[in-house]
């Protein structure tokens, strides 16, 4: 800790003792260098004075360059833009637009720790900007990117608003550990928490809501991914599974006002195809039963019941300008976003401020990224493991659509009536319109991200960086349950304590949630240009960070007055003594340092080393090394390559690196115990491990960039492989024994190949019609190696009779995930299941991994016209059926229960079994129109409005799949032990169909 106070104090020592040294024989010459077409600010351009002397421009375009008393001009050079020689006409600060030739090797990345050129990179990083992000409505950052990126899937736990996300960056690699990426936004990385799932009450655990739902994805200006070994190694453990990096939008000069307004209108993309009331009584009369026993006189659409047409509407405001010595933006966004299932929504308000400013001739500056954010959720009870009579969904779906949604007396329909305090009995079925209705489920969430950077230029190419950063998230979810509400009534076990049933005495649940995150780093940063065109920069850095997760939960029951549901926990008769929660901490200390050498513009060689300490492991291995090297020949920068020839850029990349992962819980290498209620201790949850230490991936690979047709086509191709070894797992201890579990190391190793091609094309480049052509593909093979004959089961399955069921595993030799479950061969004449191989022998069948993704964007203007529209797909990955699996099957007629009218028109038995089969596992192959965007900007002239655009957006235009579920991209969570699962389909939140009506416009 010392050592960190003491570079603390540098920071400051450092502001105020630097004294700029006499250049006596010099003269200090600043400017900016811009983009001539959009005023951006450009990075790395080559500064000349002549004499050896030079400079590059900085991230934000700015150079200062000391040059001979007797310098009358500069050069500027930049791959990509024409070379520009400016007079200074006896000014030392200038201002410099650059007109471009060709774009795609121009555009700046960030990387880790600072930015670089497309055609300076080494590493594998692939970046994309407001221009290609997908339009409409967007709740999270992962949504702007969700298939345009090549080596990169992002798949949505449901179609719900703000609902989870996983994103893979090369594959999944962990059996335990997290396979979410690294967000870093605007320098600080984050962590993954700070909303809470939904207790279980009686029908199922609810999953939480994304933890970046905070940011608006309004202010987002650019995402980067570090997808290799070689780019992420400089973020260490944290770099295992790639790095997303986010920023947001910064002041340009003369930028005003900017103003926009969405409307929008959803609705369920597909729905089940569910019997009506006729046809319902006729298919329960055709397996023998009675239809006048299920005959209730409704007729009922339980779907319609749930559903609705939602819509939401967003607005956002900035302002923002430039000088030369500083920028500054400021925004304010409100985003009110309803989901298509009645009573969910989320709701959020943004205010973010961004400003820099240069002091001392440029030689000190400050930059400060500052945002507050209020997110507001309302769930409806759609949980992953529901029992036989489901939550909302699964009781929708099954829901007898003879059923009234009201009796004859107005209350909600129950089977069993009420009783004369006017309790639901019974526990036949759940009235989702009493889910719906009778269970309030909110969340609020404030979020507060700060960071405050300033840089020092010590001297000409030598400059300090430090920054403080904090993420500060505290939040409160309430749920109440009516005591009227129907089919509750079971009671609830919380740490060997009963709580009685939500029907009949109600129940308030209070969740708070507070997560704190600070972080402090230092660098020093090093940048040498040299006549030849040669360029040397240098990084060297420590990083400490600090990480709470506090929470503390409050159950009441029994209100006030029996059948009355007071919404406040102080109106429930009984309550836990005090509250429950587990909270944890852990601590990341970190050296880190980089090279980057180019040679003439032509060999460009990187070195990354980071140094992690992480209080998470075991006490002999608390610290990881993870190294990098990475390499890159610019070939037509050769002598020997024909100038004006076939290629105007050609590079190949070789990298090699090592990245860590300690994405589990804290405290996992101790002896770990959790209390009860009544203060009685369960099974240790864990027994000590002082060797655990940290799971490794060592990645190598190779690519090739090129630039042809005079910068019209460019395309990158790459190939990965990454082995992941020292997997972080909680294994069995063979008992007896004093404790159960134990983290450990296991043996063998996953290995991530795959190639990865991404190709832009400006297929047509007129004056008045343009038409720009976007394409990436990645093919991805997933493997378990040197496992042994260990299989590890995951992917719990639910449904009636299915207690206990799986359909997942680990196994030497297969993908990650993968089915095990026994083959089905369709019904034998009686109307039977067929299994060859016998009902209870699960057989290895395919992965919910795909072999290959791809997406295809295609641009088009026609003087003030726009057109976009997006095209997605994926092959070779299976989706298990969890949901028919549990309900659709014709037995469900002989308990009055409904069907797809596909199973009532089957000769399926009614005594025939639903079990685990592949009867239920299906080909997830899809391609679907994910986005379509047409706009008119409006020609103006002499107004004050400097532009004004309109635009139609259409997501989730069409879906083409073999897939019989509502959507194949879902992920329900169906982890089994802790282990998670992947492809499982169970009552999903559906997806919705969004047209969106937008207004841009700037003063």
């Amino acid at each position: 800790m010392q050592f960190k106070h003491l570079l603390t104090l540098c920071f400051f020592a450092l502001t105020c003792l630097f004294i700029e040294p006499a250049l006596a024989q010099n003269k200090v010459i600043t400017g900016k260098v811009t983009d001539k077409k959009d005023g951006s600010p450009l990075i790395g351009v080559s500064v000349g004075a002549g004499a050896g002397s030079g400079t590059l421009t900085s991230v934000d375009g700015t150079f200062r360059l000391s040059a001979p008393a007797n310098t009358t001009s500069l050069t500027f050079s930049y791959l990509g833009y024409n070379k520009l020689t400016v007079n200074l006409d006896g000014k030392v600060s200038v201002g410099v637009s650059m007109e471009a030739t060709s774009t795609a090797l121009n555009e700046v990345v960030v990387i880790g720790y600072g930015t670089q050129r497309v055609k300076d990179a080494t590493g594998s990083v692939a970046s994309i900007g407001t221009k290609d992000f997908n339009k409409g409505v967007i709740a999270t950052p992962e949504q702007l990117l969700q298939g345009r990126i090549a080596g990169v899937q992002v798949t949505p736990a449901s179609g719900e608003p703000g609902a989870g996300v996983t994103i893979n960056i090369r594959g999944t690699s962990s059996l335990r550990a997290g396979n979410n990426p690294l967000y870093v936004v605007d320098g600080v990385p984050l962590d993954g928490g700070g909303t809470a799932s939904g207790f279980d009450s009686g029908a199922g655990m609810s999953a939480a809501r994304n933890p970046l739902a905070f940011i608006n994805p309004a202010d987002i200006e650019n995402i980067s991914i570090l997808k290799d070994a070689s780019s992420a190694a400089i973020y260490g453990s944290r770099g295992a599974n790639g790095v997303v990096l986010i920023t947001t939008r910064k002041g340009r000069k003369g930028q005003g006002i900017q103003f926009s307004a969405t409307t929008s209108v959803a609705t369920a993309a597909k729905k089940y195809d569910l019997l009506d009331r006729d046809q319902f009584l006729t298919a329960v009369a055709a397996v023998g039963a009675d239809a006048a026993a299920v005959d209730y006189g409704g007729n009922t659409d339980w779907q319609k019941q749930i559903l609705r047409s939602a819509v939401s509407q967003g607005y956002n405001l900035g302002f923002g300008g430039a000088n030369n010595t500083g920028s500054y933006r400021a925004s304010v966004g409100y985003d009110d976003q309803n989901g298509i299932v009645k009573n969910t929504s989320l709701k959020r308000l943004t205010a973010r401020v961004n400003a820099s400013q240069s002091l001392f001739g440029e030689r000190l500056k400050f930059d400060l990224q500052s945002l507050y954010s209020n997110v507001k959720d309302q769930f409806a009870q759609i949980t992953n493991n529901a029992g036989f009579n489901g939550s909302l969904i699964g009781a929708a779906i099954q829901l007898n659509p003879t059923a009234p949604v009201y009796d004859a007396q107005g209350r909600l329909f129950n089977l069993n009536g009420y009783n004369a305090d006017g309790i639901p009995t019974g526990n036949s079925f759940r009235n989702p319109v009493s889910l719906l209705n009778q269970i309030d489920d909110k969340d609020n969430i404030n979020r507060y991200l700060n960071n405050l950077t300033m840089t020092l230029r010590l001297f000409e190419g030598l400059s300090y960086k430090g920054s403080f950063g904090a993420d500060i998230s505290r939040g409160l979810r309430k749920t109440f349950y009516d005591p009227k509400v129907i089919g509750y009534t079971d009671a609830t076990g919380i740490r060997n304590f009963n709580i009685p049933s939500a029907t009949g005495n109600g129940r308030a649940i209070y969740q708070n949630t507070e997560l704190t995150n600070y972080t402090t780093e230092h660098t020093l940063n090093y940048d040498k240009k040299w006549s030849d065109n040669s360029s040397l920069t240098a990084l060297a850095g420590y990083s400490y960070q600090t990480f709470k997760n506090y929470n503390r939960n409050q159950v009441g029951w029994g209100t006030s007055t029996a059948g009355v549901l007071v919404k406040d926990m102080s109106d429930f008769q009984n309550q836990l003594a005090y509250p429950i929660g587990d909270s944890s901490s852990y601590k990341l200390q970190s050296y880190f340092a980089r090279v980057n050498y180019s040679y003439k513009d032509r060999y460009i060689l990187t070195g990354t080393i980071r140094r992690d300490g992480s209080s998470r492991f075991g006490a002999n291995n608390k610290y990881g090394n993870f190294p990098a090297v990475a390499a890159k020949w610019r070939v037509s920068n050769e002598g020997f390559m024909p100038k004006g020839g076939l290629f105007d850029d050609l590079s190949i990349r070789l990298n090699y690196g090592q990245t860590g992962n300690q994405e589990f819980p804290s405290y996992a290498s101790l002896a770990l115990r959790q209390l009860n209620y009544d203060g009685s201790a369960n099974p240790p949850l864990n027994a000590a491990n002082p060797d655990l230490k940290w799971q490794k991936d060592v990645a190598y690979g190779a690519g090739i960039d090129f630039t042809i047709l005079k910068g019209r086509l460019s395309g990158t191709v790459d190939y990965f492989n990454k082995k992941t070894t020292d997997l972080l797992f909680l294994q069995d201890i063979a008992q007896p024994a004093a404790d159960t579990r134990v983290w450990v190391n296991l043996p063998g190793n996953v290995r991530n190949t795959g190639v990865e091609v991404g190709l832009n094309f400006a297929a047509v480049q007129g004056t008045k019609f343009t038409w720009d052509v976007t394409y990436n593909m990645t093919f991805t093979k997933n493997r378990i190696e040197n496992f042994g004959n260990r299989n590890v089961i995951t992917g719990n399955i639910d449904g009636q009779g299915l207690s206990g069921a799986y359909a997942q595993l680990f196994a030497n030799g297969y993908p990650l995930f993968t089915f095990n479950v026994p083959n089905y061969a369709g019904l034998d004449a009686n109307g039977f299941g067929i299994y060859p191989q016998g009902i209870d022998a699960s057989t290895i069948q395919g992965s919910p991994i795909p072999k290959f993704n791809a997406g295809l964007t295609n641009n088009f203007t026609y003087g003030a016209w726009n057109l976009s529209f997006f095209l997605n797909g994926a092959t070779g990955f299976y989706i298990y059926n969890n949901t028919a699996n549990a309900f659709f099957y014709k037995g469900n007629l002989v308990s009055g229960r409904n069907v797809t009218k596909e199973v009532a028109a089957s000769n399926e038995n009614p005594l025939n079994s639903g079990e685990v089969s592949t009867r239920f596992l299906e080909k997830g192959d899809f391609l679907r129109l994910s986005n379509a965007n047409v706009g008119y900007t409006f020609p103006l002239k002499g107004s004050k409005i400097k532009s004004l655009r309109v635009s139609l957006t259409g997501q989730n235009i069409f879906l083409i799949t073999n897939y019989s579920g509502i959507d194949p991209e879902v992920n329900t969570d169906k982890q089994r032990n802790g282990v998670p699962s992947r492809g499982i389909d169970y009552t999903s939140y559906p997806s919705a169909r969004t047209f969106t009506l937008g207004l841009n416009a700037s003063f």
